[in-house]
């Protein structure tokens, strides 16, 4: 599944000429394409694709606060809750701002908020709808948090004439920040590293740097600097795990999980490190089909030899029998003819049949007529209520009959026949 990841343009409302960077991708680490263009002329990620778009740094501020108890139980009333405690903390009205709360955030725990112009972002996005790319996730560029590696994280990005510094995972409370860029900063945010790191050795820490500002960066820091491409940030932020498309811009609940679980999927089929996990997969189904499959061979030739006894028996007792059709029935007509030659009784015979009748059937009943065929015993005359069936049928069922009341008779048979 392709994802298209674009930077919403800072600033004014954007118009028509306005142009987005972008990255495609299929397996959400890996630009397929990344370039600029204006919003009709963006990639087509397809049906089943997603457009993700990237809030810049700038354009967001970031608030630590606790949550009371009890106000993610009412999500009607979180916006305004948010309103009431950060309204002393910002400069511009709250009812002009939007706010989306950090994923998994708890009352009684501190979280983060993210903060923006709320105009602006409503406008950002109708223009993508409009242009034909409706954006299922907004992310932020950069956002507060432990990092990957658990140490600081430093970005130089901008333009030589406008050079910034973004720092991530600073302090106890893995704060983000971002200042301009100068050896000021640089080594006030702990990118230069300590005078304990150079006197043991240690590398400082990696500076990851745009193109753009990459000779300037390496001039301050006096060293080289890892280059770090614009689309290779939008691949790192739609892989994070923020949405601020929250509270009015909160998509379709259903539609945005079932896109998140296919882009996931797509994610596991085609990204590069998880092709370890693909091949042990494939290898563990390839291994069960064919354990299957030899455990089914097993089971039809253990089942094949079980027939052949059968039909070996039934031959060796009975040589006459030449064709074997169905051994157990041709067994059991063979054994019931000998039966009948020797002068035995089966349980099918009228006499057994009608000393179990006699035996189970209420006393003083006696039938008007007495009908028997092919091993069933029908009693013509014999009323029974269903008390008097079920109590019959109980005493019946030691002796392997069973009773039942059709056409105005009590039909007695074997139980187990149908």
């Amino acid at each position: 599944m392709s994802t298209l990841i674009l930077f919403l343009p800072q600033g004014s409302a954007p118009g028509p000429a306005t142009e987005y960077s972008y990255a495609l991708t299929v397996d959400g680490h890996t630009a397929t394409r990344h370039a600029s263009a204006p919003a009709p002329l963006l990639p087509d990620p397809g049906r089943a694709g997603e457009v993700v778009a990237v809030v810049p740094v700038r354009a967001l501020s970031w608030q630590r606060l606790t949550l009371p108890q009890g106000a993610a139980a009412q999500p009607g009333r979180l916006r305004a809750v948010l309103e009431g405690l950060l309204e002393e903390r910002l400069l511009d009205d709250p009812a002009q701002l939007h706010f989306a709360l950090e994923p998994g955030a708890r009352p009684g725990a501190p979280t983060w908020v993210a903060v923006c112009d709320r105009a602006w972002l409503r406008t950002a996005l109708q223009a993508l709808e409009a242009a034909g790319r409706p954006v299922q996730r907004v992310v932020p560029e950069f956002a507060p948090g432990a990092t990957a590696g658990g140490a600081p994280e430093y970005f130089a990005i901008g333009t030589p004439e406008d050079p910034f510094l973004v720092a991530t995972g600073q302090g106890p409370d893995d704060a983000l920040a971002m200042l301009p860029l100068s050896p000021a900063t640089l080594q006030l945010a702990g990118a230069l590293g300590t005078a304990a790191d150079a006197a043991s050795g240690e590398a400082p820490p990696p500076v990851r740097t745009e193109p753009a500002v990459a000779a300037l960066t390496e001039q301050m820091l006096n060293r080289p600097a890892v280059l770090h491409t614009a689309a290779q940030r939008a691949l790192a932020a739609a892989r994070g795990p923020w949405d601020l498309a929250q509270f009015e811009f909160a998509s379709n609940r259903r539609t945005r999980t079932m896109r998140r679980a296919t882009s996931s999927l797509g994610a596991f089929a085609r990204a590069p490190q998880w092709r370890a996990a693909r091949w042990a997969l494939g290898v563990c189904v390839a291994t069960q089909l064919v354990g299957l499959n030899a455990w089914a061979w097993q089971e039809r030739q253990a089942l094949a030899a079980k027939q052949v006894g059968v039909r070996n028996a039934l031959t060796q007792t009975f040589p006459q029998v030449q064709v074997v059709v169905d051994a157990p029935v041709q067994m059991e007509r063979e054994v019931a003819r000998l039966r009948q030659e020797a002068g035995g009784v089966s349980a099918r015979d009228l006499e057994p049949l009608l000393a179990a009748a006699g035996g189970a059937l209420p006393g003083g009943r006696l039938p008007t007529a007495i009908e028997y065929a092919a091993g069933e015993l029908r009693l013509r005359g014999i009323e029974l209520q269903p008390a008097e069936l079920s109590a019959a049928n109980e005493r019946l069922a030691a002796t392997g009959y069973r009773a039942q009341v059709r056409d105005g008779a009590v039909l007695l048979r074997e139980g187990d026949r149908p």
